[in-house]
C-alpha cells in the first residue's frame, strides 16, 4: 500500500507570523523544522501501520519547504510550482490520503492565514454551488482518484466548519486553535506528536475496515471563481470556457475534477501574472 501526504503550512502550530511563510522570512527556517517534524511523524506511523509507500507532496507557497536531508527511504517527495493537480500532485497511485496544516477558507473570523488557495487573487471558491476550503477542493479532486481522505490535521476552525461536515470519518487533530488571524494556541511538540500518531493508527484501522468514504462532486462540474479584484475577472473571461457573471466572479464548467482543478490553476496563475505585469507600469 501506499499513501499520501499533503503538507500546507498555514495550519500547522506555532506558524502564526508572515514571517513564518516565505523564503525570505525572519523565521522562515523554524516554519520549516515543524512542517517537516510534523510530516516525518506522520509518515513513520503510516510506514508503522503497513504503507510500504509514502509520497510527500510539498504544496506550501513555492512548494520547496520541507527539509529533505533525512527522508527515509520509504518516502518520496514531491517538489516545485507550478504543477499538475497542484497541492495534490502524486496522488495517483495511492490508496489513502492525508492532509497536514491545513487552514481555513478565506473570510473565516479569527483563524490563521484565513485564504482559499490564492491569498493574493481569490475570494471565493465554488464547486457546483458549494464554497469550499482548499481542504474541500482538494478532496473533491482527491475522489476522482477514488482515494479517501482519512486524516486532516490543521486549523482548529478548518476541522470544525468543513472536515466535521464533509468528512466526518476523517480522524481529525487540531495543531493550532487561532486567537486571531495572526496569533494562535498550540500545544508542545510532544504534545502534538502523541496524539498525531494515535490518530494516524485510528485513521488507518479504520481505512482498512473500509469505514473511509471517498468525497465526489456531481459531473459536470460547476466552478465559480470570485476573485479579489475585477481586473483578474478581466482577464479570466478570456478563457474561452468562462462566463463572466458579475464585476468579480467568473463560471466555467469542466468534465470532472482534475480539469476543474487545471483550468483553476490556470486563472490563479492568470490573475498572478497580471499583477506582476501591473507592477512595471507604476
Amino acid at each position: 500500500m501506499k499513501a499520501f501526504i499533503s503538507v500546507d503550512m498555514e495550519g500547522m502550530p506555532y506558524i502564526v507570523i508572515p514571517g513564518h511563510l516565505g523564503i525570505k522570512g525572519t523565521l522562515y527556517e523554524e516554519a520549516r523544522k515543524t512542517a517537516t517534524k510534523v510530516s516525518l511523524i506522520v509518515a513513520e506511523e503510516l510506514h508503522k501501520n503497513g504503507f510500504e509507500g509514502v509520497v510527500i507532496a510539498d504544496s506550501h507557497g513555492t512548494m520547496v519547504n520541507l527539509l529533505v536531508d533525512e527522508l527515509p527511504e520509504y518516502v518520496e517527495i514531491v517538489r516545485g510550482f507550478p504543477r499538475p493537480l497542484s497541492m495534490i500532485a502524486g496522488i495517483e497511485d495511492c490508496e489513502a490520503a492525508l492532509f497536514l496544516g491545513y487552514h481555513a477558507k478565506f473570510g473565516t473570523a479569527k483563524s490563521s492565514f484565513d485564504h482559499t488557495y490564492s491569498g493574493g487573487s481569490i475570494n471565493k471558491l465554488e464547486v457546483n454551488g458549494v464554497e469550499v476550503s482548499e481542504f474541500l477542493l482538494n478532496a473533491y479532486a482527491a475522489g476522482e482518484y477514488n482515494v479517501p481522505i482519512i486524516l486532516v490535521a490543521g486549523e482548529a476552525q478548518l476541522l470544525k466548519d468543513d472536515v466535521k461536515k464533509y468528512a466526518p470519518w476523517a480522524q481529525t487533530v487540531a495543531l493550532k486553535h487561532s486567537l486571531s488571524r495572526v496569533s494562535a494556541k498550540s500545544q508542545s511538540m510532544k504534545s502534538i506528536e502523541k496524539e498525531l500518531r494515535k490518530s494516524v493508527n485510528n485513521a488507518v484501522n479504520a481505512f482498512k475496515r473500509k469505514k473511509a468514504k471517498t468525497l465526489t462532486v456531481q459531473k459536470p462540474v460547476k466552478m465559480g471563481v470570485t476573485f479579489l479584484v475585477s481586473h483578474f475577472a478581466d482577464v479570466a473571461e478570456m478563457l474561452p470556457t468562462a462566463k463572466r457573471v458579475s464585476g468579480l466572479k467568473v463560471e466555467y464548467s469542466a468534465k470532472n475534477m482534475t480539469e476543474a482543478y487545471r483550468t483553476f490553476e490556470l486563472l490563479v496563475l492568470a490573475a498572478s501574472g497580471i499583477s506582476s505585469i501591473l507592477s512595471q507600469l507604476v
